[in-house]
Protein backbone atom coordinates (compact mmCIF):
# COMPACT_ATOMS: atom_id res chain seq x y z
CA UNK A 1 0.00 0.00 0.00
CA UNK A 2 1.48 3.36 -1.04
CA UNK A 3 1.68 6.45 1.18
CA UNK A 4 -0.91 8.20 -0.98
CA UNK A 5 -3.33 5.25 -0.70
CA UNK A 6 -2.83 5.10 3.06
CA UNK A 7 -3.54 8.81 3.27
CA UNK A 8 -6.84 8.35 1.42
CA UNK A 9 -7.81 5.49 3.74
CA UNK A 10 -7.02 7.62 6.78
CA UNK A 11 -9.01 10.51 5.37
CA UNK A 12 -12.02 8.26 4.83
CA UNK A 13 -11.75 6.86 8.35
CA UNK A 14 -11.54 10.36 9.80
CA UNK A 15 -14.51 11.48 7.71
CA UNK A 16 -16.61 8.54 8.92
CA UNK A 17 -15.62 9.13 12.53
CA UNK A 18 -16.49 12.82 12.30
CA UNK A 19 -19.95 11.90 10.96
CA UNK A 20 -20.42 9.41 13.79
CA UNK A 21 -19.27 11.87 16.46
CA UNK A 22 -21.53 14.58 15.05
CA UNK A 23 -24.52 12.24 15.06
CA UNK A 24 -23.93 11.20 18.68
CA UNK A 25 -23.41 14.81 19.83
CA UNK A 26 -26.59 15.79 17.99
CA UNK A 27 -28.55 12.95 19.61
CA UNK A 28 -27.29 13.79 23.09
CA UNK A 29 -27.95 17.49 22.56
CA UNK A 30 -31.51 16.77 21.39
CA UNK A 31 -32.20 14.56 24.41
CA UNK A 32 -30.86 17.19 26.79
CA UNK A 33 -32.99 19.90 25.15
CA UNK A 34 -36.20 17.89 24.83
CA UNK A 35 -36.20 16.79 28.46
CA UNK A 36 -34.43 19.80 29.98
CA UNK A 37 -31.85 17.43 31.42
CA UNK A 38 -29.14 19.98 32.24
CA UNK A 39 -29.77 23.53 33.45
CA UNK A 40 -27.73 26.59 34.33
CA UNK A 41 -25.45 25.93 37.31
CA UNK A 42 -26.06 22.18 37.43
CA UNK A 43 -23.44 19.88 38.91
CA UNK A 44 -23.73 16.68 36.88
CA UNK A 45 -22.50 13.47 38.48
CA UNK A 46 -21.55 11.21 35.56
CA UNK A 47 -21.63 7.59 36.70
CA UNK A 48 -18.68 5.86 35.07
CA UNK A 49 -18.58 2.06 35.10
CA UNK A 50 -15.64 1.58 32.76
CA UNK A 51 -17.88 0.32 29.97
CA UNK A 52 -18.34 1.72 26.46
CA UNK A 53 -21.61 3.51 27.26
CA UNK A 54 -20.45 5.55 30.25
CA UNK A 55 -17.11 6.41 28.60
CA UNK A 56 -18.99 7.70 25.55
CA UNK A 57 -21.45 9.65 27.70
CA UNK A 58 -18.65 11.36 29.63
CA UNK A 59 -16.70 12.13 26.47
CA UNK A 60 -19.66 13.73 24.69
CA UNK A 61 -20.82 15.68 27.75
CA UNK A 62 -17.32 17.11 28.19
CA UNK A 63 -17.40 18.20 24.55
CA UNK A 64 -20.86 19.76 24.85
CA UNK A 65 -19.83 21.51 28.05
CA UNK A 66 -17.35 23.59 26.05
CA UNK A 67 -19.94 24.85 23.57
CA UNK A 68 -23.15 24.88 25.62
CA UNK A 69 -24.93 28.23 26.14
CA UNK A 70 -25.20 27.42 29.84
CA UNK A 71 -22.63 26.77 32.55
CA UNK A 72 -22.57 23.40 34.29
CA UNK A 73 -19.91 21.31 35.98
CA UNK A 74 -19.12 17.61 35.66
CA UNK A 75 -17.87 15.14 38.26
CA UNK A 76 -17.11 11.59 37.12
CA UNK A 77 -17.87 8.99 39.79
CA UNK A 78 -16.87 5.34 39.69
CA UNK A 79 -18.02 2.74 42.20
CA UNK A 80 -15.26 0.19 42.80
CA UNK A 81 -17.33 -2.82 43.93
CA UNK A 82 -14.22 -4.86 44.81
CA UNK A 83 -14.69 -7.52 42.19
CA UNK A 84 -11.72 -9.92 42.14
CA UNK A 85 -9.14 -8.86 39.59
CA UNK A 86 -10.69 -5.42 39.03
CA UNK A 87 -7.97 -3.20 37.48
CA UNK A 88 -8.45 -0.32 39.90
CA UNK A 89 -5.69 1.81 38.37
CA UNK A 90 -7.28 2.17 34.91
CA UNK A 91 -10.02 4.71 35.64
CA UNK A 92 -8.02 7.06 37.89
CA UNK A 93 -5.25 7.12 35.29
CA UNK A 94 -7.69 7.83 32.45
CA UNK A 95 -9.68 10.48 34.33
CA UNK A 96 -6.59 12.28 35.58
CA UNK A 97 -5.24 12.20 32.03
CA UNK A 98 -8.25 14.02 30.56
CA UNK A 99 -8.34 16.50 33.44
CA UNK A 100 -11.88 15.87 34.69
CA UNK A 101 -12.89 16.12 38.34
CA UNK A 102 -13.56 12.61 39.63
CA UNK A 103 -14.26 10.45 42.67
CA UNK A 104 -13.54 6.74 43.12
CA UNK A 105 -15.89 5.22 45.71
CA UNK A 106 -14.82 1.90 47.23
CA UNK A 107 -17.64 -0.32 48.51
CA UNK A 108 -17.41 -4.12 48.70
CA UNK A 109 -20.84 -4.90 47.21
CA UNK A 110 -19.37 -7.90 45.40
CA UNK A 111 -19.01 -9.89 48.62
CA UNK A 112 -22.55 -9.00 49.68
CA UNK A 113 -24.05 -10.08 46.34
CA UNK A 114 -22.12 -13.35 46.12
CA UNK A 115 -22.97 -14.18 49.74
CA UNK A 116 -26.70 -13.42 49.49
CA UNK A 117 -27.51 -14.66 45.98
CA UNK A 118 -27.60 -18.43 45.49
CA UNK A 119 -25.03 -19.73 43.03
CA UNK A 120 -26.47 -19.90 39.53
CA UNK A 121 -29.07 -17.19 40.17
CA UNK A 122 -28.83 -13.77 38.53
CA UNK A 123 -27.18 -11.09 40.64
CA UNK A 124 -28.26 -7.99 38.69
CA UNK A 125 -31.26 -7.01 40.81
CA UNK A 126 -29.48 -6.92 44.18
CA UNK A 127 -26.30 -5.50 42.66
CA UNK A 128 -28.20 -2.61 41.04
CA UNK A 129 -30.11 -1.80 44.25
CA UNK A 130 -26.92 -1.65 46.28
CA UNK A 131 -25.18 0.41 43.62
CA UNK A 132 -28.10 2.83 43.30
CA UNK A 133 -28.22 3.47 47.05
CA UNK A 134 -24.50 4.23 47.16
CA UNK A 135 -24.68 6.55 44.15
CA UNK A 136 -27.59 8.48 45.70
CA UNK A 137 -25.57 8.92 48.88
CA UNK A 138 -22.50 10.12 46.98
CA UNK A 139 -24.58 12.56 44.90
CA UNK A 140 -25.86 14.12 48.11
CA UNK A 141 -22.36 14.28 49.61
CA UNK A 142 -20.85 16.10 46.62
CA UNK A 143 -23.86 18.36 45.99
CA UNK A 144 -24.72 16.94 42.57
CA UNK A 145 -27.97 18.28 41.12
CA UNK A 146 -28.21 15.67 38.35
CA UNK A 147 -27.13 12.01 38.18
CA UNK A 148 -26.24 10.94 34.62
CA UNK A 149 -26.51 7.26 33.68
CA UNK A 150 -25.23 5.74 30.44
CA UNK A 151 -28.34 3.89 29.24
CA UNK A 152 -28.97 4.23 25.50
CA UNK A 153 -31.90 3.73 23.12
CA UNK A 154 -31.46 -0.05 22.94
CA UNK A 155 -31.43 -0.29 26.76
CA UNK A 156 -34.73 1.60 26.85
CA UNK A 157 -36.29 -0.77 24.31
CA UNK A 158 -34.89 -3.82 26.11
CA UNK A 159 -36.44 -2.65 29.37
CA UNK A 160 -39.79 -2.14 27.63
CA UNK A 161 -39.82 -5.73 26.36
CA UNK A 162 -38.51 -7.14 29.63
CA UNK A 163 -41.43 -5.56 31.46
CA UNK A 164 -43.93 -6.76 28.84
CA UNK A 165 -42.62 -10.33 28.57
CA UNK A 166 -41.69 -10.97 32.20
CA UNK A 167 -43.38 -8.27 34.29
CA UNK A 168 -46.78 -7.72 32.73
CA UNK A 169 -46.23 -3.96 32.51
CA UNK A 170 -46.05 -1.46 29.69
CA UNK A 171 -43.07 0.28 31.26
CA UNK A 172 -39.73 1.37 29.89
CA UNK A 173 -36.78 3.41 31.08
CA UNK A 174 -37.45 7.18 30.99
CA UNK A 175 -34.80 9.65 29.80
CA UNK A 176 -35.39 11.71 32.96
CA UNK A 177 -36.94 10.88 36.32
CA UNK A 178 -36.85 11.62 40.02
CA UNK A 179 -35.07 9.03 42.18
CA UNK A 180 -37.17 6.73 44.32
CA UNK A 181 -36.12 8.60 47.48
CA UNK A 182 -37.36 11.85 45.93
CA UNK A 183 -34.05 13.67 46.39
CA UNK A 184 -32.33 13.40 43.01
CA UNK A 185 -32.98 13.93 39.31
CA UNK A 186 -31.63 11.07 37.18
CA UNK A 187 -30.93 11.70 33.49
CA UNK A 188 -30.00 9.49 30.55
CA UNK A 189 -28.28 11.71 27.96
CA UNK A 190 -27.73 8.75 25.58
CA UNK A 191 -31.49 8.06 25.33
CA UNK A 192 -31.57 8.82 21.59
CA UNK A 193 -28.27 7.05 20.78
CA UNK A 194 -28.04 3.65 19.07
CA UNK A 195 -25.86 1.05 20.76
CA UNK A 196 -24.10 0.18 17.50
CA UNK A 197 -23.05 3.84 17.13
CA UNK A 198 -21.68 3.81 20.68
CA UNK A 199 -19.73 0.61 19.98
CA UNK A 200 -18.07 2.19 16.93
CA UNK A 201 -17.36 5.42 18.79
CA UNK A 202 -15.78 3.65 21.78
CA UNK A 203 -13.59 1.56 19.48
CA UNK A 204 -12.44 4.62 17.53
CA UNK A 205 -11.68 6.56 20.73
CA UNK A 206 -9.90 3.51 22.18
CA UNK A 207 -11.41 3.85 25.64
CA UNK A 208 -9.80 1.53 28.24
CA UNK A 209 -12.84 -0.73 28.65
CA UNK A 210 -13.22 -2.63 31.93
CA UNK A 211 -15.52 -5.69 31.68
CA UNK A 212 -17.99 -6.48 34.47
CA UNK A 213 -17.12 -10.05 35.41
CA UNK A 214 -20.03 -10.32 37.83
CA UNK A 215 -22.63 -9.68 35.11
CA UNK A 216 -20.73 -11.08 32.16
CA UNK A 217 -20.33 -14.49 33.77
CA UNK A 218 -24.09 -15.09 33.97
CA UNK A 219 -25.52 -17.11 31.07
CA UNK A 220 -29.09 -16.85 29.81
CA UNK A 221 -29.91 -13.54 31.45
CA UNK A 222 -33.40 -12.37 30.45
CA UNK A 223 -31.98 -8.99 29.42
CA UNK A 224 -29.40 -10.70 27.20
CA UNK A 225 -32.14 -12.75 25.54
CA UNK A 226 -34.08 -9.55 24.79
CA UNK A 227 -30.93 -7.79 23.54
CA UNK A 228 -30.22 -10.67 21.15
CA UNK A 229 -33.81 -10.48 19.89
CA UNK A 230 -33.51 -6.75 19.19
CA UNK A 231 -30.19 -7.16 17.39
CA UNK A 232 -31.73 -9.89 15.23
CA UNK A 233 -34.69 -7.64 14.37
CA UNK A 234 -32.38 -4.74 13.58
CA UNK A 235 -30.40 -6.93 11.19
CA UNK A 236 -33.37 -8.57 9.47
CA UNK A 237 -35.78 -5.62 9.50
CA UNK A 238 -33.88 -2.31 9.10
CA UNK A 239 -35.75 0.57 10.72
CA UNK A 240 -37.77 -1.55 13.14
CA UNK A 241 -35.94 -0.35 16.26
CA UNK A 242 -36.32 3.27 15.18
CA UNK A 243 -40.06 2.74 14.74
CA UNK A 244 -40.39 1.07 18.13
CA UNK A 245 -38.53 3.84 19.91
CA UNK A 246 -40.69 6.45 18.17
CA UNK A 247 -43.71 4.52 19.50
CA UNK A 248 -42.36 4.85 23.04
CA UNK A 249 -42.57 8.61 22.54
CA UNK A 250 -46.06 8.49 20.97
CA UNK A 251 -48.16 7.02 23.76
CA UNK A 252 -51.94 7.10 23.27
CA UNK A 253 -53.51 6.19 26.67
CA UNK A 254 -57.06 6.25 25.26
CA UNK A 255 -56.17 3.34 22.98
CA UNK A 256 -54.60 1.11 25.60
CA UNK A 257 -56.47 -0.45 28.53
CA UNK A 258 -55.26 1.06 31.80
CA UNK A 259 -58.12 2.73 33.73
CA UNK A 260 -55.54 4.40 36.00
CA UNK A 261 -54.12 6.29 33.02
CA UNK A 262 -57.37 7.06 31.20
CA UNK A 263 -60.87 7.58 32.59
CA UNK A 264 -62.67 4.89 30.60
CA UNK A 265 -65.43 4.60 33.21
CA UNK A 266 -66.74 8.12 32.67
CA UNK A 267 -66.44 8.64 28.92
CA UNK A 268 -69.75 9.35 27.22
CA UNK A 269 -70.93 10.20 23.73
CA UNK A 270 -71.56 13.96 23.77
CA UNK A 271 -71.73 14.65 20.04
CA UNK A 272 -68.41 16.50 20.04
CA UNK A 273 -65.43 15.41 17.88
CA UNK A 274 -62.60 13.98 19.99
CA UNK A 275 -58.92 13.79 19.14
CA UNK A 276 -58.71 10.55 21.14
CA UNK A 277 -61.88 9.08 19.62
CA UNK A 278 -62.22 5.63 18.09
CA UNK A 279 -60.70 5.28 14.62
CA UNK A 280 -61.90 1.70 14.18
CA UNK A 281 -63.76 2.53 10.97
CA UNK A 282 -60.89 4.52 9.46
CA UNK A 283 -58.23 2.92 7.29
CA UNK A 284 -54.93 2.65 9.15
CA UNK A 285 -51.95 4.11 7.32
CA UNK A 286 -48.54 2.64 8.10
CA UNK A 287 -45.24 4.11 6.98
CA UNK A 288 -42.05 2.46 5.83
CA UNK A 289 -40.10 1.93 9.10
CA UNK A 290 -36.92 3.22 7.48
CA UNK A 291 -38.63 6.58 6.89
CA UNK A 292 -39.95 7.07 10.43
CA UNK A 293 -37.92 9.43 12.60
CA UNK A 294 -38.48 10.52 16.16
CA UNK A 295 -37.33 13.99 15.13
CA UNK A 296 -39.36 14.38 11.91
CA UNK A 297 -42.61 12.51 12.52
CA UNK A 298 -44.05 15.00 15.01
CA UNK A 299 -43.73 18.62 16.02
CA UNK A 300 -41.21 19.23 18.85
CA UNK A 301 -43.94 20.16 21.33
CA UNK A 302 -45.71 16.86 20.69
CA UNK A 303 -42.46 14.93 21.11
CA UNK A 304 -41.83 16.51 24.49
CA UNK A 305 -45.35 16.00 25.75
CA UNK A 306 -45.59 12.39 24.60
CA UNK A 307 -42.19 11.42 25.94
CA UNK A 308 -42.85 13.16 29.22
CA UNK A 309 -46.04 11.15 29.67
CA UNK A 310 -44.24 7.94 28.83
Amino acid sequence: MTDSTLSEVEKKQQYNFNKLAKRLRHNVGDAINHFNMIEEGDKVMVCLSGGKDSYTMLDILLGLQKSAPINFSIVAVNLDQKQPGFPEEILPTYLAGIGVDYRIIEEDTYSIVTRVIEEGKTTCSLCSRLRRGILYRVAEEIGATKIALGHHRDDILSTLFLNMFYGGKLKGMPPKLVSDNGKHVVIRPLAYCKEKDIVRYAEAREFPIIPCNLCGSQPNLQRQIIADMLRDWDKRFPGRLETMFTAVCNVVPSHLADPKRYDFANIKADGQPRADGDKAFDKEVFSDPARISIMDSRKPIQVEAACGEA
